[in-house]
């Protein structure tokens, strides 16, 4: 394999904004060149690392498996570079986390991994449970730190939180759909169509702010708390579903097509955000969460 460290920089750009542009602004590179890369490395592997769509681009499978990867010899190289600032098993400790279903399942292995290779002295305890008992967690002092969708905390007073990612909210179809050819259109065109709704807590709310400025629409067709079953419901064609970017995957685990479209209404867009309780001193294990949570380079 000819792949070098430097397309896989390139590649880890484009993955985490999802734009090739942004990407290689971010890298202070031409985007020709970072095209090139990605180009390379999906002739080399034999399979699409991207899915491309009007706005930007979406990892595939295989990209999403290539990432891991990639980011596990971006850091051992970096390590290698600038030599072990200290030794990482000084930091230990305990470190309880909370977070819900949507978060666990899209958003918090890759962080977990990243850190506990970072920190392999901490143990990492997660809490799954729904987004208020979190929050009576935190408040407690039951738990350390939370990965939460936010806004939408029902304790504002006592918690802190900044926004680690916002996502998109997109129209997923089947290509057989009549809509599918088109480019975009309003939630008005939609109000007949059957819907699918996703029946999870922490979707809810976003959920409903899609349809507040749009008074009428028909009532779900089909409710599941399963994404994979929503996915498969849309590739069969049985409706449509709204739902974030991040929960987005060109295809159904029975191998159907799915299409994503943006709309020409503003949609809201689903943020999940890291939460903590104001006015408490955080352990080193938390603040190092912290910071790899927000995206800034882990000291080690």
């Amino acid at each position: 394999m000819n792949i070098t460290f430097r397309q896989m920089r390139y590649f880890i750009a484009v993955a985490e904004i999802r734009s090739i542009s942004g990407g290689a602004a971010s890298v202070g590179i031409s985007q020709s060149a970072v095209t090139d890369a990605i180009r390379f490395i999906e002739a080399e592997l034999g399979c699409e690392m991207f899915a491309r769509h009007a706005r930007g681009v979406i990892l595939t499978r295989e990209g999403q498996q290539f990432l891991r990867h990639a980011r596990k010899i971006v850091d051992a190289m970096n390590d290698i570079r600038g030599g072990i600032a200290q030794n990482t098993d000084e930091v230990s400790g305990t470190l309880k986390v909370g977070a819900t279903p949507t978060v666990t399942g899209y958003f918090l292995p890759d962080l977990l991994a990243r850190y506990r290779q970072a920190f392999p002295s901490v143990k990492v305890a997660i809490v799954e449970e729904k987004s208020d008992y979190i929050e009576h967690m935190l408040v407690n002092g039951e738990i350390d730190l939370a990965i939460l969708v936010v806004p939408g905390l029902t304790r504002p007073e006592a918690l802190d939180h900044d926004v680690l990612l916002r996502s998109d909210m997109r129209v997923w179809m089947a290509p057989a759909h009549r809509l599918s050819d088109q480019e975009s259109f309003s939630l008005a065109e939609l109000a007949d169509e059957p819907l699918i709704d996703i029946n999870r807590e922490e979707l809810q709310l976003v959920s409903s702010a899609v349809w507040q400025r749009q008074p009428v629409h028909s009532r779900p067709a089909y409710r599941s708390a399963s994404v994979e079953a929503i996915r498969g419901l849309v590739g069969t064609n049985a409706g449509l579903a709204i739902l974030p970017d991040l929960l987005y995957r060109p295809w159904s685990l029975d191998g159907d097509r799915i299409l994503a479209k943006r709309t020409r209404d503003q949609l809201p867009t689903f943020d999940i955000g890291l939460v903590w309780r104001r006015l408490t001193r955080q352990s080193e294990a938390a603040t190092l969460f912290m910071e790899a949570a927000r995206g800034k380079r882990v000291l080690r």
